[in-house]
């Protein structure tokens, strides 16, 4: 069983990523609008969030790479103090029906109740159209979109790249340093970062 969790996270680590080498979308550039279905059954515009900050996190919640951010309550902490200062978080699922992550409405609905998720709505990707346009390649893979609609962050959620929990104190944020920055009216420091994670899924 050790030797197969070992193969499995060695897997998972190949599918670690240089945002931008192959990204579609360019930071500093504005963000491809999208229509997707929520778990909540509503349809939602990325259009009908402009003036806001916006949060686009692909995720699958067999990832341990995701797992890390979720079983602490981490991903949650985070999700709850920026959707607190008026930011919209998007939870994208871009696995094809049948593959690791896939999940129907319903039973996204179920994981976010037993995760405790404090995001804005979790969106519904299974044909990856949406996680093509944008360019994601791993989960989690992240992107901040400034209220004017333009991409102002895209890459890891921090900077150990690693499926240890315990890893998540001594790291950098990149997302909330991010949101930090711009809403200070500065520039984010770091705009595009090396995204780490499981392979999205497609």
């Amino acid at each position: 069983m050790k030797n197969l969790t070992q193969f499995l996270l060695s897997c998972a680590v190949l599918a670690v990523t240089l945002v931008g080498a192959s990204a579609q979308v360019e930071t500093g550039k504005p963000a491809p609008d999208f229509t997707l279905p929520g778990s909540d059954g509503q349809n939602h515009a990325l259009a009908a969030y402009k003036g806001k900050y916006v949060v686009l996190e692909w995720t699958n919640h067999d990832c341990p790479f995701v797992k890390k951010h979720y079983s602490g309550g981490a991903m949650q902490a985070t999700q709850k103090k920026y959707t607190g200062k008026g930011v919209v978080w998007l939870q994208i699922i871009s696995s094809a029906p049948g593959k690791q992550g896939y999940l129907s409405a319903a039973q996204a609905t179920e994981v976010n109740k037993a995760q405790g998720t404090a995001a804005t709505a979790t969106l519904l990707d299974p044909d990856g159209k949406v996680g093509k346009l944008y360019g994601a390649q791993t989960t989690p893979h992240m992107y901040v979109i400034a209220p004017d609609g333009k991409l102002i962050y895209q890459g890891a959620i921090d900077d150990k790249q690693s499926t240890n929990p315990a890893d998540i104190a001594t790291s950098k944020n990149y997302v909330a340093t991010a949101l930090d920055e711009a809403m200070a009216g500065k520039a984010v420091s770091q705009p595009v970062t090396k995204s780490y994670g499981c392979s999205v899924k497609y």
